[in-house]
């Protein structure tokens, strides 16, 4: 059987350490499927668990000098998160401390008495203190028979330090201990700033698993307790009062509030809940005193499925992040190469003096930055996915989100998503003196109430609303497939298909008019004199026409589908201004006429409620799924929209071009740095212009690299969707 299991690691320091663990992980023995999150520092591991187990696997990233372990309590990680940063700031502090002394003394105070021991002095604490990450992050990698980042600063910085040596001890002139103290200072604190920058990547799921309080009220045998949330089963009763955190998911039993939702669906009016109506864990009572039955605790509730979910988008891959792997995993030991021609050229065929030659090829090793090539792809799609969850729109992999930037068609399904996906009465038209209106609407209720039928429930909520009295009811019947009849009050009410009574010709036209709408249009007779008509229909929601027309400005051609026959199809598809429509399909069809779209040439968003369009919803390029925010549609659809707001779906697709925008920046950055930094580097401007590029430099470009790629990632957070 194959399980999955999340493994978060320690001390990696670059793209080539997610490659060195990913290679390492792929060759163990029933390993199925392995992703190495360099951003997240996390391994996602499919594993056959009749050949190997968690510890072993945990064990074998362990031995390659990367401290693992099981888990993603939240906790932990913002404490080793802490710990990490914690570390990286003392060793700023400590090697600035000695490396802008070194740096006077070698470059100002130049008749400084023993300036050469000074020097030593100041550049050998930072070379094997601040500097010792380094060494031991290219040995592990040395062992491994590979190399990292911590392998070209660690040769670079030690070439730097030891010619130095040479020179103090009067075997050569120059010295370069300034250099090498800077060198590492500066890449420490890109490391810093790296970190700091990172930690903000993940901020939105670590504001998800905040949501949840720490302890519930409960009332066992009568009596209120609070137990930690953890002690919280399915069946008990949960009080929750005015201001409070909803614990966990449950159904009102008692009492009414409204409850702030905006944090798991983005829904920023507070929803009414009343006796029988669902609440989310997580969520904000604002008044009101209610009691609830829980129904999902712990990992079932909504909030925990949301953070699986964007959990397990983030450590996706898109397949940009695919090319950049590859690249990373022969970045390094090509620029060591590099560094070794540069040398040679200089030396040997251009006849440089040692030291020149040496500091060209130190300047190489230190400017090559495969970090910000191994982050340029995970940072946009965390801070992406973040957003995303945010604002309720659910995107479970960063193949949905990379694919948004593709779409140019979408297909609506009708009911529930372009519609309410309820019944509502639109017209109720008398007949004779509007006087005579609510008698009508009585008779309608009077006479509905006791039927079961959908429509039944669209006029019985209408009359309620429209505060009518209904008489009493004998003789009731249903007829099939017509409608219904009764007496009310000692009159005869029959209420049902048009073609019972049409009255005249000017409310036959009425009705054909109500249908050409796309409505339901019903007689109703007293005493077998047609009195009203009352036209039923599933309204649009409010905010698909606007839905429809931010996609038109996308550039993205909209279509609707719906078993409906022609004329109430075309009907509500201008209302939502839709002109493109399939209608009497059936839901195993709707996958088919996806299909057409694709071999058409399109790639198709196909927008559903996740239930019978599950066959169109696979087929399509995308798939979204309309929520309910109490159901977060785990199988239906690579996006799930919590609010059920088609406004939603160009907002999904804005918030993925702009993602895969960001992504490309950093990607264009990352190897443009590179492109361009290592020629200037070797020395390719100096003798034409005399440029060249000193270590101290490049080293603070490098670090400075990282730092731009994860910050430019982090601006989505302010993108207009």
């Amino acid at each position: 059987m194959v399980k999955k299991v999340e493994i978060n690691v320690e001390g990696m320091h670059c793209a080539s350490c997610s490659t060195l663990i990913s290679r390492a992980l792929k060759k163990a023995p029933g390993v199925v499927n392995v992703n190495v999150n360099y951003a997240s520092r996390k391994a996602r591991v499919e594993y056959d668990e009749s050949q190997t187990d968690e510890q072993k696997l945990v064990a074998l990233i362990t031995s390659k000098g990367y401290p693992s372990k099981i888990g993603t309590d939240p906790d932990s990680e913002r404490l080793v998160r802490e710990k990490e940063i914690a570390s990286l700031k003392f060793f700023l502090v400590f090697s600035a401390i000695f490396a802008i002394p070194a740096l006077l003394t070698g470059m100002v105070f130049m008749d400084l008495p023993y300036r050469m021991l000074v020097l030593f002095l100041l550049a050998t604490p930072v070379q094997f203190i601040a500097g010792k990450s380094f060494y031991l992050g290219a040995w592990s990698a040395l062992k491994n028979r590979t190399a990292s980042m911590d392998t070209l600063i660690a040769v670079g910085t030690s070439a730097a330090y030891g010619y130095s040596v040479a020179a103090m001890l009067g075997l050569v002139k120059e010295q370069y201990f300034e250099t090498a103290a800077v060198l590492i200072t500066l890449v420490i604190l890109g490391k810093y700033l790296e970190a700091l920058a990172k930690g903000r990547t993940s901020e939105a799921i670590r504001q998800l698993m905040s949501l949840t309080p720490k302890v519930a009220t409960v009332i066992r045998d009568g009596t209120e307790n609070e137990i930690p949330i953890g002690d919280v089963t399915v069946g008990d009763l949960v009080l929750v009062k005015p201001g409070g955190k909803i614990p966990v998911d449950g159904t009102v039993v008692e009492g009414g509030s409204a409850v702030d939702e905006s944090m798991i669906t983005g829904e920023s009016i507070p929803v009414e809940k009343t006796k029988g109506s669902g609440v989310i864990g997580g969520t904000i009572n604002k008044h009101g005193v209610i009691r609830f039955e829980a129904t999902k605790v712990g990992g079932d509730t909504v909030l925990s499925q949301i953070v699986r979910l964007v959990e397990d988008a983030q450590g996706s891959k898109a397949d940009i992040q695919r090319f950049a792997d590859k690249v990373s995993g022969i970045f390094v030991p090509v620029v060591i190469l590099l560094a070794i021609t540069t040398f040679l050229v200089w030396f040997v065929v251009l006849g440089q003096p040692f030291s020149f030659s040496l500091m060209v090829a130190v300047a190489v090793l230190v400017v090559a930055c495969p970090c910000s090539l191994g982050l340029a792809t995970p940072t946009a799609i965390m801070v992406g996915t973040g957003i995303g969850a945010q604002r309720g729109i659910l995107i479970k992999s960063a193949e949905s989100l990379e694919m948004m930037h593709k779409i140019n068609a979408v297909v609506f399904d009708k009911t529930g998503t372009i519609t309410v996906g309820k019944p509502k009465v639109t017209d109720f038209i008398t007949a004779g003196p509007e006087a005579e209106r609510g008698l009508l609407i009585g008779y309608a209720y009077a006479v509905e109430r006791n039927s079961e039928h959908p429509l039944a429930e669209a006029i019985v909520d209408y009359a309620k609303a429209e505060g009518a009295i209904h008489g009493d009811v004998t003789d009731f019947s249903a007829i099939p497939g017509s409608g219904v009849s009764a007496t009310v009050g000692g009159r005869s009410v029959y209420l049902g298909k048009p073609e019972e009574g049409i009255p005249d010709a000017g409310t036959g036209e009425t009705i054909v008019r109500l249908q050409e709408e796309g409505k339901t249009a019903m007689v109703m007779k007293v005493d077998g004199v047609p009195r009203a008509i009352i036209a039923v229909a599933d309204t649009i929601k409010p905010t698909s026409a606007k839905a429809v027309e931010d996609l038109r400005i996308l550039g993205i051609e909209t279509w609707m589908i719906t078993g409906d026959n022609e004329r109430t199809a075309r009907a509500i598809a201008k209302t939502a201004g839709i002109t493109n429509v399939f209608a009497g399909v059936l839901p195993q069809d709707k996958a088919v006429y996806v299909k057409k779209l694709q071999e058409s040439g399109l790639k198709v968003v196909m927008v559903g409620d996740g239930i019978n369009d599950a066959p169109a919803l696979a087929q399509a390029d995308i798939g979204i799924a309309m929520g309910s925010g109490t159901d977060v549609a785990m199988e239906a659809g690579t996006v799930v929209l919590m609010r059920s707001d088609p406004q939603d779906v160009p907002r999904a697709i804005r918030l993925g071009r702009k993602t895969v925008s960001k992504i490309k920046q950093n990607m264009v950055w990352a190897l443009v740095y590179n492109v361009i930094g290592i020629p200037i580097a070797a020395g390719v401007l100096y003798p034409s212009f005399g440029i060249l590029l000193s270590p101290i430099i490049a080293g603070g470009a490098m670090a400075m690299s990282s730092v731009s790629v994860v910050t430019n990632a982090l601006t989505l957070r302010w993108a207009r969707l």
